[in-house]
């Protein structure tokens, strides 16, 4: 009647579930190995546990084990990873609420970026060489027509003089 009662007391739920004691759990493996019935009733419960999780477990995406083989793949394939600490202190916003930030100490030197930013970095730097080149045409077309419209007033000059003789 008391091993009914020690099994019926949830102190194996305790133990499957890691909530026992140091004590309770020294004791139920001692009575474990005196006492079959615990022995039967400690399996019984962890196997119910089981059956429990996997009904209750949500089954992940089919192709997920590939995702994670590809990921793990290239981290393999990358130099010596990269050491970060990551530090989060909160820090007060406007109107007194608080706002959380995650400081990044790396020590690497290199910032990564998309790889779309390096065409869009190419882009503008072959632009700003056209309007340069442009600025450089329209630049020397102004000096030209400047020195023509000099040309021009000296020669103006010259007609209005010999005019007025």
């Amino acid at each position: 009647m008391k091993i009914k009662e020690y099994i019926e007391s949830g102190i194996l739920e305790a133990y499957v579930l890691g909530s026992a004691s140091e004590a309770e759990t020294q004791e139920l493996m001692y009575l474990k190995e005196l006492h079959p019935q615990i022995q039967s009733a400690l399996y019984d419960l962890e196997v119910d546990i089981e059956r429990m999780a996997e009904y209750m477990a949500i089954k992940p995406p089919p192709d997920i084990w590939f995702k994670i083989e590809n990921d793990i793949s290239e981290l393999v394939k990358r130099p010596a990873a990269e050491q970060l600490s990551v530090t989060s202190r909160p820090r007060k916003e406007r109107g007194g609420r608080k706002k959380e930030y995650i400081d990044v100490d790396s020590k690497s030197s290199h910032m990564r970026v998309h790889k779309i930013w390096g065409w869009i970095l190419i882009a503008i730097f072959i632009l700003g060489k056209v309007f340069l080149g442009f600025a450089i045409f329209f630049y020397l077309e102004n000096r030209q027509i400047k020195e023509e419209i000099s040309n021009l007033k000296s020669e103006l000059k010259q007609l209005k003089t010999e005019i007025k003789r």
